[in-house]
């Protein structure tokens, strides 16, 4: 869970701000857990993630994984790098 929590999660930045393209680069600069129930691993679990400030190609991202029946089992925080590639040049 720790290992998918941190994949994707600079991403979340490129959606939310239109700003990746190919080209571009992601980096994991920090990245924080905090667990309140046990995690169960026959089960589904619905990962939620936002992105409320991005400037200066750094960017810091919550997350929140929820079970099915919506109790909460973590609270994510990152601190992301991106870059933006360049637009394709047109001909």
């Amino acid at each position: 869970m720790a290992y998918a929590s941190d994949s994707g999660m600079v991403a979340t930045v490129a959606h939310a701000y239109g700003s990746w393209m190919p080209g571009g680069a992601t980096a994991s600069l920090d990245h924080a857990i905090w667990w309140h129930r046990p995690p169960r691993f026959d089960d589904w679990l619905l990962y939620v993630t936002d992105s409320p400030a991005a400037h200066s190609a750094r960017a810091l991202t919550w997350g929140h994984m929820y079970r099915p029946d919506g109790t909460l089992v973590a609270s994510v925080a990152q601190e992301g790098l991106f870059r933006r590639g360049e637009p394709p040049q047109s001909s």
